[in-house]
């Protein structure tokens, strides 16, 4: 199997699949992995180390696996065409391709993940749906397997990724025990949207929406139906909604709840009980909060405390 890296490529993305494969060897897997550059140089990863690099791409005949490594660069600057037409090569050299977080813009400038379907990580999936909408993309996936091609989000799901191949190579037992010992989940609950930021944009400064955000951010617990907001906007509900959906592409009422839903998660990273945080945010009830939880974060709010609450106890 063979690791794609360049500058600035992202420590973990590499080391964490890399880690898994090498440890699927310990328990009777035989994987020979090879991290390869365009050039066959060692490169400089995201912490300022320099990687070794076994092998330059075009020197790969063939391989069984191909996995993109990210790189925070990637979404905000060209992508070297070097790199993009390497990679191109290897889509028909490899029975299964694929990315690890930010790797993903690598495989679409590659035009290797149009019409299919696809993830990163949770910071650039707007970014990667905007400028490749030929590209279905999944922004709540830890991983997306469209037929040979595979995708994961963020940096560590790198390894949720590389369990998954190992899983589908050599089955239940072996990747268990790859899991056991490297001490993760084999599979870990709900997706990424429970490391996100929900509520991203903001509307123009000069939004008739702006009086609306205000006042439901100040007090997220009050009755925020849509007459009352629109109201409050001076505006008919119909054009509300309308407004909404043109500037932060939800209705008032998703927008209301996402709102909630942020509150309640710093309530619970902060230690406060479940019921108290179902009040403080406005929903009510626990059961409330907790359909909205797993709704859209894929978790109930118990488990998110016990999983985001610090892990230093006083």
């Amino acid at each position: 199997m063979v690791i794609i890296v360049f500058d600035d490529v992202t420590l973990l993305d590499v080391a964490g699949a890399g880690e898994v494969f090498a440890e699927a060897n310990r328990f009777g897997a035989d994987y020979r992995i090879k991290v390869a550059s365009v050039d066959g140089q060692d490169v400089r990863t995201s912490i300022g180390i320099r990687l070794g690099v076994t092998d330059s791409i075009g020197s790969i005949e063939s391989a069984d696996t191909v996995l993109v490594a990210g790189s925070d660069a990637l979404p905000a600057r060209a992508i070297d065409p070097a790199l993009v037409e390497a990679v191109k090569t290897l889509g028909g050299r490899t029975r299964r391709l694929g990315s690890i977080c930010t790797g993903s813009f690598i495989l679409a400038q590659a035009g290797l993940l149009s019409g299919r379907r696809a993830t990163t990580h949770w910071q650039n999936t707007r970014s990667l749906a905007r400028a490749f909408p030929d590209v279905t993309v999944e922004p709540d996936a830890i991983f997306v397997r469209d037929g040979d091609l595979f995708t994961s989000a963020g940096i560590s799901s790198g390894i949720d990724l590389a369990l998954a191949l190992v899983e589908q190579d050599h089955g239940t037992d072996l990747v268990r025990d790859v899991a056991r010992w490297l001490v993760v989940y084999l599979k870990r609950a709900g997706g990424q949207s429970q490391f996100s930021a929900l509520i991203e944009a903001n509307p123009p400064p000069q939004s008739a929406l702006r009086v609306v955000t205000e006042a439901i951010a100040a007090d997220p617990g009050e009755n925020h139906s849509v007459r009352s907001l629109a109201a409050r906007a001076s505006l008919s509900t119909r054009q509300l909604t309308r407004l909404f959906r043109a500037e932060l592409g939800m209705t008032p009422a998703d927008y209301v709840e996402m709102v909630r839903i942020d509150v309640a998660r710093a309530a619970l990273d902060a230690g406060r009980t479940v019921t108290d945080t179902a009040h403080l945010a406005g929903f009510g009830s626990t059961e409330t909060l907790r359909r909205a939880f797993v709704e859209h974060l894929g978790v109930p709010p118990k488990v998110y405390r016990d999983r985001f609450r610090s892990a230093i106890r006083t």
